[in-house]
């Protein structure tokens, strides 16, 4: 868990129930599906591998859903969508031919007010953010 460097501020921090909220520290910039499992031991009282197998069926079932073309709603975090790009002429930056862009669905993200708030700073309402 990494280190308070807000001096014991924990409205800088953010707090998520009570408890201080995820902060990549500078050797871990980014949250890794690893370290929401230890997150889950450490806080549910999980075994490591149920903690394990919860995050992975997690991510399991949101990528099945975008897969069948469903948007995937976190309330209080934000929304996964599936957009259809249309066709599209393109360039080869190299060369400068002119190459043909396939239609394709892409996967976007909208962060949530709250999650924004939070990001932001703002600290929400007690209870808000569940």
């Amino acid at each position: 868990m990494a280190e308070d460097t807000t001096g014991g501020n924990a409205a800088a921090a953010g707090t998520i129930a009570g408890k201080p909220a995820i902060l990549p520290t500078l050797e871990t910039p980014t949250l890794t599906k690893a370290e929401l499992a230890e997150l889950l031991f450490d806080r549910l009282g999980l075994n490591k591998r149920e903690s394990k197998d919860m995050v992975e069926a997690f991510f399991e079932i949101v990528h099945g859903t975008l897969v069948t073309g469903q948007d995937v709603k976190l309330s209080g975090f934000g929304n996964f969508n599936i957009r259809r790009k249309a066709p599209r002429p393109g360039r080869n930056p190299r060369t400068g031919e002119s190459i043909p862009i396939k239609a394709r669905n892409v996967v976007t993200f909208h962060a949530s007010h709250k999650l924004k708030a939070l990001v932001q700073g703002d600290t929400p309402l007690e209870g808000e953010f569940e």
